[in-house]
């Protein structure tokens, strides 16, 4: 508890969950957190218990069952928020069954007592639908809640109650109009996925974050991955820099007016096997060249097979690897959550100070938006959130097409978002594959719209002269203007 706070906040210990909460659980105040069995409900309660009796503050956990102490200490005891010494005394374990079959006045009276006998600061009691179910009387469960909230605002200590109904139900019974605050878990099913999700739906007196937000629990306990949509301040303002990120590639960056808009969104969408990652490498490989630390993350290639293809093409990036210039990030294609999957990245981005970003495929970061309808969102997030980081980021995207007349990026939401698109294609002419590239926008920069054909061999991408020869090539069908395309005639 931060007494300098003019807030007055119980900070929970669980740094994601205050954040969601506008920094803390306001002191005094009576919370229930409900949901469906399975779904976290103990679990986050006793992290927050244990959280706060390690910072020295007492805790009454009182369990409304018959069942022995010894279950929940068993349950609890694999995760490493768990610490046995500050049982019996910091943490205080009781059961409320006896008092609680005797009557409502006979429970209120022992849990206070308890409370102010060992100056707990927070009291959780772990299950009042078993409440509800003894007694059978709603008249009577609400003036317990009423009058054990006012006993516990009166010896400043929070109160914490989970109670197994979902908040659709709970919102009809009357511990949602008596208590301070609510918040609802739950489980979502995606397919074959069962994904847990937090809602802060009542807190008395503090702006929160709204909406549903990703959760997961591992050996640490519950932690809350607020939405990235919900994380993007509107207060802070842009002031974009002059200066440029380039390629390391005279004739490119030169295409570019110098390189990309430094601290800018750049879409790079290309055939398969045309080049993307290449291109890509150059643009990591230049950054940790100039001293600007950057971060490549890769969905389908380890970093071995990465720094081969590197290595093949003249890139050694060892030097910059073991200075930390460099960082590779492999990301397998998986289940994780978009917003687990992002939270990692602005993190590593964070905790290395990043100037630049590539992430190599950009589909498989869409597909695990599992809403379709909140891509567009999401993405366009995660883009201000890189700039306002200070970071160049790079997206490569496949389009589905080798060659062919259709061009279309209507179902990219970055293609719209993004600042800046580059496009390499295939084009074929007269029974000869060639691959050409063209800047299709750049944020509020001059660029040189000429296509190019390219070409990749054992000393990296060149860029050739412009094309004049022949028609069509954004389609991939090119059409000849009297004279051949490649190096004979241009």
């Amino acid at each position: 508890m931060d007494s300098r706070s003019p807030q007055q906040l119980f900070e929970t210990g669980i740094q994601s969950f205050d954040l969601l909460l506008g920094g803390g659980i306001p002191r005094r105040q009576t919370l229930i957190v409900a949901g469906n069995p399975g779904c976290g409900k103990t679990i986050l309660c006793s992290q927050i218990a244990f959280l706060a009796a390690a910072r020295g503050l007492p805790v009454v956990l009182a369990t409304v069952t018959s069942e022995p102490h010894d279950k929940l200490v068993d349950a609890l005891s694999g995760f490493s928020f768990f610490r046995r010494e500050l049982l019996g005394e910091k943490l205080f374990l009781m059961s409320a069954y006896t008092s609680l079959k005797k009557g409502d006045k006979e429970a209120r009276d022992i849990l206070l007592h308890t409370v102010r006998e060992r100056g707990a600061k927070m009291l959780f009691i772990d299950g009042l639908r078993a409440i509800r179910d003894l007694w059978q009387d709603e008249a009577r469960l609400r003036e317990f809640l009423y009058e054990l909230g006012i006993g516990l605002s009166a010896t400043d200590c929070l109160g914490l109650f989970t109670t197994e109904y979902p908040i659709e139900k709970l919102m009809t019974l009357p511990e949602a109009t008596t208590v301070d605050g609510i918040i609802s878990l739950w489980v979502n099913r995606q397919g074959g996925r069962r994904q847990r999700r937090l809602e802060v739906v009542k807190l008395r007196g503090r702006p929160h974050l709204l909406g549903e937000h990703f959760i997961q629990i591992g050996a640490e306990g519950m932690e809350i991955i607020p939405r990235l949509e919900t994380r993007v301040s509107s207060g802070k303002e842009f002031v974009p820099l002059r200066t440029r990120a380039g390629f390391g590639l005279p004739e490119f960056d030169e295409l570019l007016g110098g390189g990309l808009p430094t601290q800018s969104t750049t879409l790079l969408a290309g055939s398969m096997g045309i080049g993307k990652t290449l291109l890509a490498a150059h643009f990591a490989a230049e950054g940790a060249r100039r001293g600007e630390k950057t971060l490549f993350i890769s969905f389908f290639e380890p970093p071995s097979a990465l720094l081969a293809r590197a290595q093949r093409i003249g890139l050694d990036v060892q030097e910059a690897l073991a200075s930390g210039a460099l960082s590779l990030m492999h990301q397998p294609p998986s289940e994780l959550e978009a917003d687990v999957l992002v939270d990692r990245i602005l993190r590593e981005v964070a905790r290395m100070g990043a100037r630049r970003l590539v992430l190599d495929g950009l589909t498989d970061l869409e597909l695990s938006i599992t809403d379709p309808e909140r891509r567009r969102a999401f993405l366009g997030a995660l883009s201000v959130h890189l700039r306002m980081a200070g970071v160049t980021s790079l997206f490569t995207k496949e389009v589905p097409k080798i060659a062919g007349t259709e061009l279309d990026f209507s179902d990219t939401p970055i293609a719209i978002l993004g600042e800046n698109l580059l496009l390499l294609r295939y084009v074929e002419l007269r029974g000869r594959i060639h691959r050409v590239m063209s800047i299709l926008k750049m944020r509020d920069s001059k660029y040189d719209g000429d296509l190019r054909e390219f070409e990749i061999n054992d000393t990296g991408i060149r860029v050739l002269p412009p094309m004049r020869s022949a028609v069509g090539l954004l389609t991939g069908q090119a059409q000849p203007i009297g004279a051949s395309i490649g190096r004979e005639d241009r």
